[in-house]
């Protein structure tokens, strides 16, 4: 889908969820590209090094959950933060 087409049919909020969700579990889709693409990394950094350590793909793979999981408010208050970036509005409610 061409990015004009997601944005006219993807809102501010819907598109700054899934960023957040992506930040904290990792790349959306199918097959973990991050991991094939850490594999094929560590290949060539291994046919071009010189004496020492050989590379792993899990040095080329990037940590997604940050050491630790978020709770829902520090979940939400990422989320918030990230759709004022973006130029969102804030819709949701506070209860009292």
């Amino acid at each position: 889908m061409p990015v004009a087409e997601l944005l006219a049919r993807t809102s501010s909020a819907e598109l700054t969820e899934w960023i957040a969700y992506e930040q904290i579990t990792g790349p959306l889709g199918g097959a973990r590209h991050d991991v094939l693409n850490a594999i094929l990394t560590a290949v060539v950094a291994n046919t071009a090094r010189g004496k020492g350590r050989a590379s792993k793909p899990a040095d080329f793979l990037p940590k997604w959950d940050r050491n630790r999981r978020m709770d829902w408010r520090e979940m939400l208050a990422a989320v918030k933060q990230i759709n004022r970036r973006m130029g969102g509005t804030d819709t949701t409610r506070v209860r009292r």
